[in-house]
Parts: C-alpha cells; sequence; structure tokens
C-alpha cells in the first residue's frame, strides 16, 4: 500500500515539475524583454527542477540516491536565485532597459505624489 502512495506522490511531482517547465519555456519564448524572460525562467526553473528532483527523491526511497538528489535540490534553491539576480543585475548595469507600455515613475513624478520608500 506505501508502494502505491509513494508512486502516486512522486509521479505526481514528476509531471508538475514537468508541467512547469515546459510552462517556463513558453514563457521564455513569449515574453518581450530580458527581464520578463528571466523571471519566467527563474521561477519556473526553481520550481520545475524542485518538483522533479523531489519527485525522483520519493522514487528512490530511503537511500544514498534519495540524499543526494536532496542536496541537489538544496543547491538549487540557494543557486538558482542568485544567479537570476546576477544576471539582472549585469542587464542593468550595462543599460538594458525594460520594454514597458507606460512608464509608472514617470507618472507619479508628473502627478507630484512619488510613493514613500
Amino acid at each position: 500500500m506505501t508502494a502505491i502512495i509513494a508512486d502516486t506522490v512522486s509521479w505526481g511531482l514528476i509531471i508538475l515539475g514537468s508541467i512547469s517547465m515546459l510552462i517556463g519555456g513558453i514563457g521564455v519564448l513569449r515574453f518581450p524583454d530580458v527581464y520578463t524572460r528571466m523571471h519566467a525562467a527563474s521561477i519556473t526553473d526553481t520550481m520545475g527542477a524542485g518538483a522533479l528532483l523531489l519527485g525522483l527523491a520519493v522514487q528512490a526511497g530511503f537511500s544514498l540516491i534519495a540524499v543526494k538528489l536532496i542536496l541537489m535540490l538544496v543547491f538549487l534553491f540557494f543557486t538558482s536565485p542568485t544567479s537570476s539576480f546576477s544576471l539582472a543585475h549585469a542587464a542593468m548595469s550595462s543599460g538594458v532597459e525594460p520594454e514597458l507600455d507606460a512608464d509608472l515613475r514617470e507618472s507619479s513624478d508628473k502627478s507630484g505624489k512619488s510613493e514613500e520608500r
């Protein structure tokens, strides 16, 4: 009975991760600028790969393979957001501007009401 539950949970996580990665790939192709593409890739990469690795760890059971998969998951959760931030910072530092329909910073300056941070 526990094998059926473990198989169901692991396949659910593997399918969730695969769908998340597919949606992220479509987002990378469809979004207009580097910042929105990076956001789509980083969020879905972290969630998709995390769900895949967790599903594989459940499928592996209690073994050394599961420990290695969990360590890969921890490493991924620390490095993926850090690399996305570094890439966004490098793009902003090199002068790449986001594509906006309307710049909200300019509209708040014109009305005289700027947001306090």
